[in-house]
């Protein structure tokens, strides 16, 4: 599963970790992606969304 939302594009971001000492590691921030049944016209699908596209409205979700 590539970890993008098919709706915005959203992906991961990297940046580092900073301990107290100010050591730095890299590091990964995923996006909150849901698997939810969303219409994409008249078909229903299944899909990866992010949850700011699905507290938006930017989806439909299926009944």
């Amino acid at each position: 599963m590539a970890r993008v939302c098919e709706i915005c594009g959203k992906g991961p971001v990297s940046g580092n970790n900073i301990s107290h000492a100010h050591n730095r590691t890299r590091r990964r921030w995923m996006p909150n992606l849901q698997r939810v049944r969303i219409m994409v016209g008249q078909v229903k699908k299944q899909a990866y969304v992010c949850t700011g596209c699905l507290k938006s409205g930017k989806v439909r979700k299926a009944a």
